[in-house]
């Protein structure tokens, strides 16, 4: 009789509300030893998974995160890479769509599945929704067709919807769906049955995993408003070591056209700055040239972020400079779709 080998998860906890429970003596949230998850979610026993279990030490608050530490998740993964069929990553969700992001571009040639997920409330209470999301989480970690996993690379799952880890925003801070792909349709909808949409799921290309291991801090985010003024641009832009400023501009990606506002701008380009501009909306695209507003920032070399979440262009930016390319290159690369994360078309 031919046996059938055991589906095996990797369950990583970083940290975040998710792994909370209250304290017997003082009611205080603590986190709690996933060793005894059984005892909170029995029905991971109904799976026949092997589950394995990583956790993070000291675990980190969401907002605690940084490019070191998504170079530490990267490496863990790939130490496990081999061992197991699918990543569950337990994350807070408040930075969730940055470290998924940056994880996305850290795994290059994923063929497995790596759904981040969370919750709003600890698992511990009994109106959790995490026991939900980790429990379909890892369902969908473990799913294949014809011996191949159905979503090969970084996602986020969250109340019900299974989204592309490089194209979320969070934009709810209390109801449980707090995530939101706006400019790509969700990879799953999970109701009673889980679909999924495999027209725009990435397909796995079978090459060796590669994990990039450095990120380069050296970019900020320059979001325009009303009245901003000439002294704090210029100020923005003179902050020491900086190599690439991600603009967030209105609407389709216009912004003033006032010649200091361009002139600072076009400064820093001259100077090895990257300029990458990103709308403040949730959904749509920078369009370079819709408006006379965009057409002069592409004349003094901004480049479009298209559809791109600022999540996703930052730590597209940390990564690109983090692997030493020339700025020719980067731009080149900016323009390019990696691991789904902007619509070229």
């Amino acid at each position: 009789m031919h046996m059938i080998e055991e589906t095996s998860i990797l369950i990583i906890y970083t940290g975040g509300t998710i792994g909370m429970i209250a304290d017997n003596k003082t009611g205080a949230l603590v986190p709690f030893n996933f060793e005894n998850i059984d005892n909170h979610i029995p029905e991971l026993g109904m799976f026949h998974y092997n589950l394995g279990f990583h956790c993070f030490e000291p675990i980190l608050d969401s907002s605690n995160m940084n490019p070191a530490v998504w170079v530490e998740l990267a490496q863990i993964i790939e130490k496990n890479y081999e061992i197991y069929d699918g990543f569950v990553v337990l994350h807070g969700s408040d930075t969730m769509a940055y470290t998924a992001s940056a994880v996305s571009f850290l795994l290059e040639n994923l063929n497995k599945p790596v759904i981040f997920t969370g919750s709003q409330l600890p698992l511990g209470v009994l109106r959790t929704d995490g026991r939900e999301n980790l429990i379909t989480a890892i369902e969908i970690a473990a799913d294949k067709e014809d011996d191949t996993p159905i979503v090969p690379e970084v996602c986020i799952y969250f109340e019900n919807r299974l989204m592309r880890a490089n194209r979320t925003t969070k934009y709810n801070a209390e109801n449980f769906n707090a995530f939101v792909s706006g400019n790509l349709p969700l990879i799953a909808d999970v109701g009673i049955y889980i679909k999924y949409n495999k027209n725009i799921i990435l397909k796995p290309n079978f090459k060796k995993l590669k994990v990039h291991k450095k990120m380069d801090t050296s970019v900020a985010v320059l979001k325009l408003f009303p009245g901003i003024s000439e002294n704090f641009v210029q100020s923005f832009l003179s902050i020491s070591g900086l190599k690439a400023v991600i603009l967030e501009s209105f609407g389709t990606g216009n912004a003033p056209s006032e010649s200091w506002f361009l002139n600072s701008l076009k400064n820093a380009i001259n100077n090895g700055v990257i300029v990458l501009n990103v709308t403040q909306c949730m959904t749509g695209s920078v369009e370079h040239g819709k408006y006379e507003t965009s057409i002069k920032l592409d004349e003094i070399g901004v480049i479009s972020g298209r559809d791109i979440t600022t999540e996703a262009a930052l730590t597209k930016l940390m990564y690109l400079m983090g692997e030493g390319y020339d700025n020719h290159n980067i731009i080149q690369l900016l323009n390019q779709s990696l691991r789904g994360e902007v619509t070229l078309s």
